[in-house]
């Protein structure tokens, strides 16, 4: 299932992609995290409306479709209880720097201020003149999980989203520690959906590719991945409880502006698109503050 955050008739609500429209599952759930929250029961119970919208027409008494053009989407979680981000974790972007790959996972944090959702504006800070893209394939934690082994870690996944890890450049690396270039409003879109599990049969060897202005900039494949997402569901459980709606993003790939010479950074006027095979295209227009 293609699961949805989407704005209709003056509020958000959860649905899921059907037949190019939207299937409302606000009955079911008032928000993303509720509906994983609620675990396979809710899941399964959404599947079957799915299923039934080929019986049911449009409009009919149990079942409320919407078209495009009554509603927009909005990040599919809109406020994840934890943004978790995952740096160098490419092989290949670690080589553009001319580093090895860390001996563990080098974890930081986004706060929800930064979350948007597909075509809202990624807004330039006034006091930043280094804005960088970062092309990323996120998962989402689906139950609650402590102490988890690597072997079982993919149960607790309950699927997959684009992000893009915006970072103000001057503020990450002239602070000393990465926080405030990294979760600046707006420097976290998502989206445009949640797909579930069942849908990306392997989530290690997914093409993924960010375009500037429709220029490819960055282009590789999860396979670079030098910590797997079981890996990193285990590694982090070990040290904190991971609860359903929890976004994980796992790194991205080489090609980022700042190590290009000469750099490249957004600009107001920009678009940025993200594409991960199987899980969809994020897109992005830049704005000044």
């Amino acid at each position: 299932m293609r699961l949805v955050t989407f704005g209709a008739s003056g509020q958000a609500r959860v649905g899921v992609m059907a037949d190019q429209r939207i299937l409302d599952l606000s009955d079911l759930a008032g928000s993303m995290e509720e509906l994983l929250a609620g675990g396979d029961a809710l899941l399964e119970e959404a599947r079957s409306r799915v299923d039934a919208v080929s019986r049911v027409s449009m409009g009919g008494p149990t079942i409320r479709m919407w078209r495009s053009g009554e509603s927009r989407l909005l990040a599919p979680l809109l406020r994840p209880g934890k943004i978790i981000c995952v740096g160098l974790n490419y092989a290949d972007h670690a080589a553009e720097q001319g580093v090895k790959p860390p001996p563990t996972p080098v974890i930081f944090a986004k706060y929800t201020n930064a979350v948007v959702g597909p075509e809202a504006p990624i807004v330039l800070p006034k006091a930043s003149r280094q804005v960088d893209y970062e092309a990323e394939l996120a998962f989402v934690i689906g139950r609650r999980a402590r102490r988890v082994p690597e072997s079982e870690a993919m149960r607790y996944v309950a699927g997959y989203t684009v992000c893009n890890d915006v970072s103000a450049r001057d503020f990450q690396f002239g602070d000393g520690q990465w926080t405030r270039g990294k979760t600046c409003d707006t420097f976290c879109p998502i989206g445009p959906a949640l797909v579930t599990a069942d849908e990306v049969p392997d989530p290690h060897a997914l093409d993924i590719e960010l375009r500037l202005n429709g220029a490819t900039m960055q282009k590789s494949n999860t396979r670079q991945l030098v910590f797997s997402i079981p890996y990193l569901v285990h590694f982090l459980s070990q040290s904190m409880t991971l609860e359903p709606g929890d976004l994980i993003s796992t790194g991205t790939p080489p090609g980022v502006g700042c190590f290009r010479k000469p750099p490249v950074y957004l600009k107001a006027g920009d678009t940025v698109e993200i594409t991960v095979e199987r899980v969809g295209t994020l897109r992005n227009p830049v704005a000044a503050e």
